[in-house]
């Protein structure tokens, strides 16, 4: 028996092949499917069943082209109604795999037709779960997801609690749990960075699973604090569950060489967006006006869902040489499809035919401390408001960047606006953003608030509050 979670950390997303003999089961794969078959290949195995734990909203799945390709069953649980041939098995049915077994396992809350595999070895023991979203490390799945919108939130919650005390809680102290996303992943609130344990620490360590929590409380600290779910998470569950584009094909219509005038010709249209993948070093020094950066050197995916918002935007890119079909691998799996191609030459083309260029302002930690011990400035810091709360400059204000372009109407300044964000990424995010909305004068922060930090650590720099307090230094 072979079990292999392939984790892909911009997406903080775990699939799973498992073999037995030489039949594979394939669970909650990524949209590029040519993997697992390579694997199972490899294995001399046939991939016989792709088990989905739920309609995911974060990523598109790879299921439909998998079993196209491999002619393997889709497996749902309960409650899936597709648009497309699937299977949903019954709460408790057993799937046979070479010498082990996988039993589905409904355990609606996160969804209504979530559903866990719980895998028993060749011996008859039971030995890993798959839990998709429904029990995370350190956590469990947000309830605000599903796609029919006859159910309340409240209700799922409460519902996910008698499916963990129901259904996972009785289960053995010994079994791996393997969920479908770790830290990073908006599809909780507080997951670990481990991407798999056993259920016997969660019983311990998760507070979801607390034996003396009553369903009142279980809901009421779910859901308190539980922030706003990106925008295309509707759209990616739905594609899920009504179907979408192949992914070759999805592939060869973004895959286009642009020269600079069929590119200009595209950007007529105030609609499309312009997005620049190159890394922030490049972006801030030149980019093409009115171009939104989100680098493919950080958790890219993820911010494109969360800034585009729309997966029926249609798209131009500016990329890095021999990253194209990185990059437009990464848009499909948030099922940004409609890549209309990238600029021939990048940068270079378009500056070298003499068409405008744009720069940002830049300024490392250490001059940023030495203005801030001589000045009263504005600090705009972009990181989300638990990093803020937990650690923040004095006198700063959050905008986090998932909700920027929602609440930039309430920042007014009049001098330079310093922007930082953690490390250097999300802040150039945001001053592309706020460049493209017409707002001037902005200054970032290279390394971000953990260089900052490191700039005054033999300081009596924080007061009572953990504000970084700038006057003491």
């Amino acid at each position: 028996m072979v079990i292999e979670q392939i984790y892909t950390g911009c997406l903080s997303q775990g699939s799973y092949y498992i073999r037995s003999e030489n039949e594979v089961v394939i669970i909650d794969p990524l949209r590029e499917t040519q993997q697992y078959i390579d694997k199972a290949n490899n294995d001399n195995a046939e991939i016989k069943y792709v088990f989905e734990t739920h309609f995911h909203a974060d990523f598109v799945s790879g299921h439909i082209d998998l079993a196209r390709k491999t002619g393997a069953k889709i497996v749902y649980g309960p409650n899936a109604n597709t648009d497309y041939p699937v299977y949903n098995a019954k709460d408790s049915e057993i799937f046979s795999l070479g010498k082990i077994s996988i039993k589905a396992i409904h355990t609606p809350g996160h969804t209504p037709e979530s559903t866990c595999y719980l895998l028993t070895d060749e011996n008859g023991k039971n030995n890993a779960i798959f839990t998709g979203d429904t029990l995370f490390i350190g956590d469990v799945g947000r309830p605000d997801l599903a796609t029919s919108s006859n159910i309340t939130t409240e209700d799922l919650a409460g519902i996910l609690f008698d499916s963990l005390r129901n259904k996972i809680m009785p289960l053995e102290d010994e079994i791996i749990v393997y969920p479908a996303h770790g830290a990073g992943s908006s599809c909780g609130k507080n997951l670990s960075k481990e991407t798999f344990s056993t259920l016997g620490v969660q019983k311990r360590t998760n507070y979801a699973l607390r034996k003396d929590m009553s369903k009142e409380e279980f809901v009421k600290e779910l859901l308190d604090g539980m922030p706003l779910a990106p925008k295309y998470f509707k759209d990616n569950a739905m594609m899920n569950k009504s179907g979408y584009n192949s992914f070759e094909d999805v592939i060869e219509q973004g895959n286009k060489s642009l020269n600079i005038q069929e590119f200009k010709n595209f950007l007529i249209d105030p609609e499309i967006i312009l997005l620049d993948v190159r890394h922030q070093k490049d972006f801030m020094q030149k980019h093409i006006p009115n171009s939104i950066f989100i680098g493919l050197n950080g958790s890219f995916a993820p911010w494109v869902g969360s800034i585009i918002e729309d997966t029926n935007k249609k798209i131009l890119l500016i990329i890095p040489d021999g990253k194209e079909l990185e990059a437009l691998t990464r848009l499909s799996r948030v099922g940004f499809d409609n890549c209309l191609g990238y600029l021939k030459g990048g940068i270079r083309e378009w500056e070298n035919q003499g068409n405008p260029i744009a720069s940002i302002e830049t300024l490392d930690s250490k001059k940023f401390v030495d203005i801030l011990k001589l000045n009263k400035i504005n600090i705009l810091d972009v990181r989300s408001n638990s990093e803020f709360d937990n650690k923040h400059i004095e006198g700063a204000i959050n905008y986090p960047l998932s909700s920027l372009q929602n609440t930039f109407n309430e920042l007014k300044y009049e001098d330079n606006l310093y922007v930082h964000c953690a490390g250097g990424y999300r802040s150039v995010i945001a001053i592309s953003i706020l460049m493209k909305l017409g707002f001037k004068a902005m200054i970032n922060i290279t390394e971000g608030f953990n260089e900052i930090l490191k700039c005054n650590l033999n300081e009596n720099c924080y007061n009572s509050n953990m504000e970084l307090n700038c006057n003491n230094i």
